[in-house]
């Protein structure tokens, strides 16, 4: 059964109207299930009801027969009891046949009680397949509902991070990346000069030193003229 088909009951338009929005299909499906199931309740109801009269008809059926029997046998007891001549024959006669009437009468109610309970048993199998039919469109469009709803979730996601994807160079994050780029190499440029200023200035105080005799050897020889005076030696 297609998943739509009972769900346009608001009308062809609405319902095209309805599908271009994703939580609408969803609402609709939840909507239709409830009404299935409330149509289940209704058809159920009705089986159990049927099934009744059926069971009452045969009831009375099997009662009928059992009653249409009884009569016949006490009309068979009445004539015995003539030819036994314990009862008039004028009168055995009259009871034995308002004892057959009464059986007639029986069988009659028995035959229709008979096609009562015939025709409530067809409509009770009728009714079991259609509630059969209930749970399998129930049971399957629970089925398509929870893959609907997935298939929601999963279009959803995806479709944030596609656009999180297309909107990344519009949204200047790549230039960004680029200037700071740019500007590490800027400072990291910086940072060699400096080293290499401090190192210039360094070797020319070194040359100084140098030409003034006073590198470290000088200064070391010194040193230990003066603590040999010192020391007496």
């Amino acid at each position: 059964m297609n998943l739509f088909t009972r769900l346009f009951k608001i009308g062809q338009a609405e319902a095209h109207s309805a599908v271009n929005q994703l939580e609408d299909p969803i609402k609709l499906t939840e909507q239709a299930l409830r009404d299935l199931r409330q149509d289940l309740d209704k058809a159920l109801h009705a089986l159990a009801e049927v099934k009744a009269l059926a069971i009452r008809s045969r009831n009375e059926a099997e009662t009928g027969r059992a009653q249409a029997l009884e009569y016949e046998g006490k009309a068979v007891l009445l004539l015995q009891k003539s030819g036994r001549q314990e009862l008039a024959p004028a009168e055995a006669d009259r009871l034995a046949t308002e004892a057959l009437t009464k059986k007639a009468q029986h069988e009659a109610h028995t035959a229709r009680a008979a096609q009562e309970q015939e025709k409530f048993e067809a409509s009770a199998r009728q009714l079991e397949e259609n509630v059969q039919q209930l749970k399998q469109t129930i049971s399957q469009w629970d089925n398509e509902l929870r893959t609907l709803k997935a298939r929601v979730t999963v279009s959803a996601a995806t479709k944030t991070i596609n656009q999180q994807l297309a909107q990344l160079d519009s949204s200047g994050t790549v230039a960004l990346l680029e200037r700071m780029k740019e500007k590490v190499a800027t400072e990291e440029a910086l940072a060699e000069s400096y080293g290499q200023i401090a190192q210039d200035n360094k070797s020319i105080d070194q040359e100084i030193d140098k030409a003034l005799g006073k590198d470290g050897s000088s200064q070391a020889a010194t040193d230990l003229q003066a603590l040999k005076a010192k020391l007496g030696l």
